[in-house]
């Protein structure tokens, strides 16, 4: 037979149960957001900033093999315009006689390309986005 207790026992283990389970099911939707969207789209972010900052190094060292003595070469070359739907920059920093193309957004960590071969000999400098074409000028002058 069963007691007038029973009925309450019940009720109260499915309250507690139901309780439970949305204090975690608000933990896992808090969580949801970082874990399989914003940490994949910023590993994405990173390879493409990589990505783009190599093809810019490939590129300067590559006008600077090719640029003659006397004179001065013109380049052109497109990026993309952005990357995971936010726009980005190309930066030439420098640290002493070390140079890098700093990739990204400047609230965020950005991917650092080191220029390769040309650091010690030649300074360069510049900045751009993937808004538009981008130029590359090499003139034996310094100007």
């Amino acid at each position: 037979m069963s007691q007038p207790d029973d009925g309450v026992a019940s009720l109260l283990e499915y309250v507690m149960i139901t309780g439970i389970l949305l204090v975690l099911l608000v933990v896992v939707l808090a969580t949801v957001n970082t874990m399989f969207m914003e940490g994949p789209a910023d590993t994405l972010k990173y390879h493409a900033y990589t990505d783009i900052g190599n093809g810019v190094s490939v590129r300067i060292v590559d006008l600077y093999v090719i640029a003659p003595p006397m004179g001065g070469v013109t380049t052109w070359f497109d990026l993309p315009d952005d990357v995971a739907g936010q726009w980005y920059s190309a930066r030439i920093t420098a640290k002493g006689t070390a140079q890098a193309i700093a990739v990204g957004q400047e609230s965020q960590k950005d991917a650092l390309i080191n220029l390769a071969g040309i650091a010690a000999t030649m300074g360069v400098r510049g900045y751009t986005t993937g808004s538009s074409i981008t130029n590359i000028t090499y003139n034996s002058r310094g100007v």
